[in-house]
């Protein structure tokens, strides 16, 4: 994936900015009084430098991360997909396919055997297969897929390093 639109700016973060991000990753939702007593900032600063960061695309999303077993989506599986051909415009539609649908909850596009890595939110077998049919049909590019069931969670989160 490049390409101008998919590269992002690097941007110089200070300490301050760096702690903040840290808090924020861990909870976004403190208060900016208690971020602010956290790094030594008044509230109204901790929110400039919030905004700040959201509008030059630090910080992407704010979201609530669920228990995917307790909202009804007990398995997860990990898919390995193979492309015939790597053509900009089938990529592309690909890509599109895949940013619209729902059970996919994170995709990568890598280097190696596989040209794309799947982790897959199921209800049950049914639900995956039914998933992997239409993915097969509506995208006639697909060499092959191969599917790992996940066994248990270890470690799942968004969290950037900061250090």
């Amino acid at each position: 994936m490049s390409g101008a639109s998919d590269r992002k700016m690097v941007h110089d973060l200070d300490r301050i900015d760096r702690k903040l991000l840290q808090l924020v990753q861990e909870n976004a939702r403190l208060p900016a009084e208690k971020i602010g007593a956290a790094i030594g900032l008044s509230p109204s600063a901790v929110q400039r430098r919030l905004a700040r960061l959201r509008d030059s695309g630090v910080i992407t999303a704010e979201i609530a991360v669920l228990d995917a077993k307790a909202a009804g989506f007990p398995l997860t599986m990990i898919v390995d997909i193979e492309v015939e051909r790597e053509r900009p415009e089938l990529l592309a539609a690909f890509k599109r396919w895949i940013a619209c649908e729902g059970a996919i909850q994170e995709a990568w596009y890598v280097t190696g055997d596989s040209d794309f890595v799947l982790v897959v939110a199921a209800r049950d077998v049914e639900d995956y297969d039914a998933l992997m049919q239409r993915l097969v049909s509506e995208n006639p590019n697909i060499r092959r897929f191969r599917t790992r069931v996940t066994l248990g969670t270890l470690k799942r989160g968004a969290t950037v390093p900061l250090e």
